[in-house]
């Protein structure tokens, strides 16, 4: 039936987002407020229930923890075997559970830790990959575990939590089951040893398990299991055109810095992201004259970021000197309902309107929410320490330069009545402040007061200050040399920050000259290995897939570069996953190599590895971003080369179908042509026999004869053309006797076509020519035979003649002639131009054959036309002569 024209179409997003999931697995995961609720009775109790179904039901890992009633449900499931590890449970086999594929496998505790050298450090990194295999997981989680509630519920509790599980998986999972219990039975059942042993029981009654805790942790996964199932009812509203309840479109803009709160602010805005179900963003916004922050206060802004991200939140970062406009400007843009923001308290100096202040007063329809926390109170950020040789310029520097306007300053005063030295000292501030930066002008401000106070104030040598008015003077001195020395400090700092990317952009473009002037994919492949190795000081690999479509190691430098089993995993896991594995990421961070794949739209066109030390840390952010540019350099490059080798295959291909197509039709003519005739001539022979005459039988058998020689020369010609190609004509290097070779040619010539007229002129004397004498007889007989062709029977002339650079033999004939642009065409294989009739003659093959005979005794074959009177074609061949050796 069709579908009405103004009916509800599904939103094309979410049947994509479905269409996505077809080939994954399922994931289940049970939910509950504590530990004890039953969470892995209830997964085993349904597993028992599709068992007696049929299922295929695994358990690769199950901690029943001593529970009896949990144990005995295990009974009759099969059971993979566990790996060893820390944990007396055991270790989940991910590869066993791989192998095994199950349509249903329970691995119990999903917020573990895997043990040091597994695969992913984290449990639910390997359920991800088993959902990926198309594996249906159930798995049970603990509402403390969700990463943006564990602080909430540490606070709650009193009770650190350690293991903890993004929240991105519990929104992709496909369905969650609660598994509900009131604070009181759960208690009980605590007290009847049904969840811990007699002792520890005893302190969780003391601690985790009071009935105010339970209730919030019950308040808590309820909110959460609620929303979820809202998230599923929008998605199927979504996919099947339902008009109904949609979202509220609530979307937010969180900030944040490299401060502490920055964390607390996070996870306040993932609560409240959670709960209006909305969108966020993570805004990072710096200062574009700023000093540059600590390691501390950059590592600890990463942090906050990829933990923002593990939220399921966007990150965006911008550099700017006016943070609220900048601020604004994108919550406009993104159509933002609600900013988040923290507010440092107790701050000592009050001058100006804080952040939050701002934002409230220009925010306009935006609402804006203020997070506080003990974070916030600290009043001052701790500057960046300076290294040794930075903490000795920024001292000496200002010594110098003010103790040599000084000097300058009682010179000049000797000579010359001034009234204002101070502008000298403020010469010596910015020279300063450039030189050294900020610490220096203000050390240098400080040190110009005392000289310009203690030399040259009355009364000098002291401090005091005899005249009122110079106190005024000296007032505005300090402040016009400290605002002169932070304006000169931010130029230094932009000045250096420009330096910096100017470098950069140096290096990029040097990397893009090089890969423009790389030919061909290995020459590429070694250009990214050298120029990563050159950029980043470590050393580099390149993996690229091989014909049999293997990850392999292509490029590595240094040369000696190797990769073990496992990195060679992490690698093929960067390939398929396009992602980063190894070193530091969510797959084999043990390995000490970072895979990156580089990507081109959704096709991976190889994996690089850069070799990293687990003591160095992660890389700095200023080094993922220039990697990520060589990278999409990388990717445009290998494209390219990829591109450029398969168009050079297609046009290989191309002209093997045209000389295919060429050759079929030569055959299909050529062959068919002759042996019709030969057909024909044997039929009539045999029917007729001796009632036919006998001068037309004659006929018939000369027919035949002839028609059996064409054919012979046919299969002739395909067989040195063969010879030709392959490279087995091997030509002999000899004297040879030109006039003799000329004249067998001609009687060959004139026995197969007996009207052909043909006239020789060969010079005398006439030197022998190193050649090999059947293949130039074939040369000169093709020859003939190709101007009978296209000349009829007009004569043709043979000439020979020595010369000093060799032996010339011209053939000339009186046909049309040839067209400028068609005088190397003709030795092409298959070219055939049209006889006068309109028709082609010939297959195609008898000039390039002579050429490629020429070629081979070391000579040359050109053609010339028009050869005479606008009319004819000449053929010259040129062969090296037999030079005359002394007795």
């Amino acid at each position: 039936m069709q579908r009405p024209q103004n009916a509800p179409r599904p939103d094309p997003a979410a049947l994509l987002e479905l269409a996505a999931r077809e080939n994954r697995g399922r994931l289940t995961i049970f939910l509950g407020m504590a530990p004890g609720v039953g969470k892995t009775y209830a997964m085993l109790e349904r597993a028992q229930a599709l068992r007696t179904k049929g299922v295929d039901v695994v358990l690769g890992l199950v901690e029943a923890h001593g529970r009896g009633e949990t144990e005995a449900l295990a009974q009759g499931l099969e059971t993979l075997p566990r790996l060893a590890g820390p944990s007396p449970y055991g270790e989940l086999d991910l590869d066993a559970a791989l192998k095994r594929r199950p349509a249903l496998l329970i691995v119990d505790e999903l917020a573990h830790s895997n043990p040091a050298g597994a695969r992913h450090p984290k449990r639910h990194l390997d359920i991800a990959e088993l959902i990926d295999a198309g594996i249906d997981v159930w798995t049970a989680l603990n509402i403390q575990h969700l990463e943006s509630l564990s602080d909430l519920v540490s606070r709650i509790a009193g009770v650190p939590v350690r293991e903890t599980v993004p929240d991105t998986v519990l929104k992709g999972a496909n369905e969650i089951v609660l598994v509900d219990l009131p604070p009181g039975e759960l208690i009980e059942r605590l007290r009847s040893g049904k969840i811990y042993l007699e002792g520890t029981a005893e302190r969780a009654l003391e601690g985790f398990f009071r009935p105010a805790t339970l209730t919030a942790l019950r308040e808590l996964s309820l909110r959460r299991a609620a929303d979820r199932v809202d998230d599923q009812m929008v998605e199927l509203l979504r996919q099947s055109a339902i008009d109904g309840p949609w979202a509220t479109g609530e979307r937010l803009l969180v900030c944040v810095g490299s401060d502490g709160m920055s964390e607390a602010v996070v996870r306040e805005a993932a609560r409240l992201a959670s709960g209006l179900n909305a969108r966020w963003i993570v805004l990072s916004l710096t200062r574009p004259h700023a000093l540059p922050p600590s390691a501390a206060e950059t590592d600890r802004l990463e942090e906050t970021l990829r933990q923002a991200e593990r939220f399921g939140a966007e990150i965006r970062r911008e550099s700017t000197s006016d943070f609220v406009s900048a601020i604004l400007r994108l919550a406009r843009r993104e159509n933002i309902t609600q900013i988040v923001i923290g507010r440092k308290a107790g701050r000592m100096l009050p001058l100006r309107r804080s952040l939050p202040d701002a934002l409230v007063q220009k925010a306009g329809g935006i609402s804006v929410h203020v997070v506080s926390g003990p974070q916030a109170r600290t009043p001052w950020t701790r500057p960046r320490r300076l290294s040794r040789s930075e903490t000795l310029r920024s001292l000496v520097v200002p010594a110098i330069t003010v103790g040599a306007t000084t000097l300058l300053g009682l010179g000049l005063s000797s000579l010359v009545a001034l009234q204002n030295l101070s502008m000298l000292y403020l010469a010596a501030v910015l020279l300063s402040a450039v030189m050294a930066g900020r610490f220096a002008a203000l050390l240098a401000a400080v040190l110009s007061f005392l000289a310009y106070n203690l030399v040259f104030i009355e009364p000098t040598g002291r401090l005091t200050i005899a005249r009122p008015e110079e106190v005024l003077a000296l007032g505005i001195f300090i402040a016009v040399a400290l605002a002169a020395g932070q304006l000169a400090a931010r130029l230094r700092i932009s000045l250096d920050r420009s330096a910096d990317q100017a470098r950069q952009a140096r290096a990029l473009l040097d990397f893009a000259r090089k890969l423009s002037g790389a030919f061909g994919q290995e020459q590429v492949i070694e250009t990214i290995a050298s120029h990563l190795h050159g950029a980043f000081g470590q050393a580099t690999v390149v993996l690229v897939r091989n014909e049999e479509g293997e990850l392999a190691l292509a490029a590595a430098w240094p040369p000696d570069q190797d990769l073990d089993a496992t990195a060679m995993t992490a690698a093929r896991w960067a390939a398929d996953k396009r992602e980063a594995a190894g070193f530091l990421t969510g797959t084999l961070p043990q390995v000490p190599y970072l895979f990156r794949p580089v990507l081109s739209g959704q096709r991976v066109l190889g994996v690089v590895g850069l070799s990293m030390r687990h003591e160095d840390g992660p890389a700095p952010e200023e080094h993922k971003r220039t990697l990520d540019a060589l990278l999409e350099q990388s990717a445009i490059a290998l494209d390219r080369a990829r591109l450029t080798r398969e168009a050079t295959q297609a046009s290989v291909a191309r002209e093997g179908e045209k000389l295919q197509a060429a050759l079929l039709s030569s055959l299909s003519h050529d062959l068919r042509t002759p042996l019709a005739s030969i057909t024909g001539a044997v039929t009539s022979l045999r029917e007729l026999g001796d009632r036919m005459p006998a001068e037309t039988r004659a006929d018939l058998l000369a027919a035949i004869e002839e028609e059996a020689g064409r054919l012979s020369r046919f299969v002739g010609n395909l067989f040195d053309m063969t010879r030709i190609d392959a490279g087995l004509v091997r030509a002999r290097r000899e004297p040879v006797d030109v006039r003799a070779v000329i004249a067998a040619a001609a009687e060959r010539a004139r026995r197969v076509h007996p009207g052909l007229e043909i006239e020789t002129s060969i010079a005398d004397p006439m030197p022998q020519a190193e050649a090999d004498p059947a293949l130039l007889e074939q040369v000169v007989f093709n020859i003939l035979d190709n101007a009978r062709k296209y000349g009829g029977d007009a004569p043709v002339s043979i000439y020979a003649r020595g010369q000093e650079d060799g032996v010339t033999i011209a053939v000339t004939d009186q046909g049309r002639g040839i067209p400028p642009q068609d005088l190397e065409r003709i030795f092409e294989r298959f070219y055939r131009r049209a006889k006068g009739d309109g028709r082609q003659a010939g297959t195609g093959l008898g000039l390039a054959i002579a050429r490629g005979l020429v070629v081979a005794m070391g000579g040359t074959l050109r053609a010339e036309s028009p050869a005479f009177k606008r009319r004819g074609t000449r053929f010259v061949i040129k062969l090296a002569a037999v030079r005359e050796t002394g007795s």
